[in-house]
């Protein structure tokens, strides 16, 4: 699948977006990915993942994911390369295990997420997975928006790889601060 092939699938499911947003990790973009509106779709989800799947060479016993975004696209990673899924979720501030999941020590770990933009929640999980005593051997996306620069510790398969500018709020380009900032994630309400 090239990229203009995962693009298309974006822009079909409403989920490649254009304006002012603030991400995630507090920057601002001119472009926003939506990953629940292209997963939404069990048929896509698949298709999708079935790709970043097959781009994985290492060998894993557990997919670990960050959520919210990175639930969907790692379960359906791990069914498609036959093993366990399981999840971080944020507890007063901080990625924990999920509550009656465990790993085991020395699991060969594959930390599956949506979208890299800063590579700081991929980071985060990371570091939660060798606390919980597994060992990270890889990581996937559907799409790393930083162009291949978040350096996450490990390495990184995405299924497509895009360089979209992000900036910080008091160095906004002219043209994006004259438009509003909304904030479409998961971690705060729109603004």
């Amino acid at each position: 699948m090239k990229q203009e092939d995962v693009l298309q699938e974006f822009r079909e499911a409403g989920a490649l977006l254009e304006g002012h947003f603030i991400l995630s990790s507090g920057l601002h973009s001119a472009r926003y990915l939506q990953c629940a509106r292209v997963v939404m779709d069990p048929t896509r989800a698949a298709r999708l993942c079935k790709v970043l799947a097959a781009k994985i060479t290492e060998q894993v016993d557990l997919v670990v994911s960050p959520a919210m975004g990175g639930v969907v696209v790692g379960y359906e990673v791990g069914r498609q390369l036959g093993v366990p899924a399981i999840f971080f979720e944020r507890a007063d501030g901080k990625l924990v295990l999920r509550r009656g999941f465990n790993i085991a020590e020395g699991a060969r770990v594959l930390m599956v997420e949506d979208i890299v933009t800063t590579g700081l929640s991929s980071r985060e999980c990371i570091a939660g997975i060798a606390e919980e005593g597994g060992i990270t051997v890889a990581a996937a996306c559907l799409i790393d928006r930083s162009g291949g620069k978040a350096d996450i510790g490990v390495k990184l398969h995405a299924l497509t790889s895009l360089e979209i500018p992000a900036y910080p709020a008091d160095a906004l380009p002219p043209e994006l601060a004259a438009i509003p900032a909304v904030k479409p994630g998961s971690r705060g309400l729109n603004k």
